[in-house]
């Protein structure tokens, strides 16, 4: 016989399992075989032989390099720190120079020079190498972002499962309304992390508590209205969205052009991306690229508040019907007790 308690159990494991696919699936598919995919480098210098050779190196890396030329030094520092290349090879037969933005991407600066190394090696000359952006002494690899970006997605997902569990009793708008007031306080927790805590921020904190709250905004915003239609399965839902497809994407630690095609692509969109990618632009490029990042958040911001409105008209139409049913139920109630009585007498 089936016991049902047994029945109970083993239909909640389903949820763990599936997480442990997920996130096996993702990390592992994401992070253990990082290679150049396209990813773009700069070629200084004019006149054919700086064409010839950018061509060379090109025929060289297959897929791996998109190669263009620049003119000048100045040119190729303005394409790094507007992220438009990982890297700049000036040639050079005395003293050969790579330039890199290793804020951009500490695992992008590590690839180009793997790139470009081996060319200065056979000229028999060093290769000096000048890091045009760097990240701040407190986070030397740049990777401190991405764990930010963990922090205030765990705090932000949690929350949903919280409000969740034990607001189930409350009104759509209460459970909004905590979400909003939850969002504040997540991202000024990750405001203290990467200021006062850490020191990943020495400047532009405020810019940094804003992104940090459309980003913990729209997670909460979509969670809640999620949970109206999806009940014990919204914690799968959050994790494959802003976990197992949002942390690989982020760009944190390796960027898109080191990441298969999946993930790469990903990154164009995704909330996570626009986070990291939105702080590092406040930090360390001048605001370059910062509207793009703060468009991407609104955007998901607005569509976890259009869900979350979608499911307030979804639990009053349900609690409509409900109260019709009751009403009908007490109508059939009375009209078998008059019956009753009828007969009685």
């Amino acid at each position: 016989m089936r016991s049902p308690a047994l029945h109970h159990v083993l239909t909640h494991l389903i949820t763990p399992l599936l997480m442990c696919i997920g996130m096996g699936l993702a990390y592992m598919g994401a992070f253990v075989t990082p290679e150049p995919h396209h990813l773009p480098v700069a070629v200084v210098g004019t006149g054919p032989q700086t064409k010839a050779f950018a061509q060379t190196v090109k025929d060289t890396a297959g897929d791996k390099l998109d190669v263009r030329t620049v003119a000048t030094r100045a040119d190729a520092v303005e394409l790094l720190t507007s992220r438009e290349v990982t890297g700049a090879y000036v040639p050079s037969a005395k003293a050969p120079e790579l330039l890199v933005a290793s804020a951009a991407s500490d695992m992008g600066a590590t690839a180009v020079e793997q790139v470009f190394s081996p060319v200065a090696a056979e000229e028999g000359v060093p290769l000096k190498v000048t890091d045009v952006a760097e990240p701040v002494a407190d986070d030397p690899t740049g990777q401190g972002l991405f764990f930010l970006l963990i922090a205030v997605s765990i705090g932000s997902y949690a929350s949903v499962a919280a409000l969740g569990a034990a607001g189930g009793a409350l009104a759509l708008r209460v459970r909004a309304l905590l979400a909003l007031g939850v969002s504040a306080v997540v991202s000024g927790i990750g405001a203290l992390l990467a200021g006062p805590v850490f020191h990943l921020a020495h400047h532009d904190l405020a810019g940094v508590w804003g992104m940090a709250w459309l980003y913990s905004a729209g997670i909460l915003f979509i969670g809640v209205g999620l949970h109206t239609f999806l009940k014990r399965w919204t914690t799968l839902a959050m994790m494959v969205l802003f976990v197992m497809l949002n942390f690989t994407s982020s760009g944190g630690l390796f960027r898109p052009e080191l990441q298969n095609a999946f993930f790469g692509s990903l990154h164009s969109f995704w909330n996570g991306a626009g986070f990291v990618e939105g702080v590092r632009s406040l930090l360390y490029f001048g605001d370059d690229g910062l509207g793009r990042s703060v468009w991407t958040l609104v955007l998901w911001l607005l569509a976890g508040l259009l869900l979350t409105a979608v499911a307030a008209g979804y639990e009053r139409r349900a609690r409509r019907t409900a109260v019709q049913a009751e009403a009908a139920q007490e109508a059939d109630d009375e009209a078998e007790e008059e019956v009753e009585e009828t007969v009685g007498v």
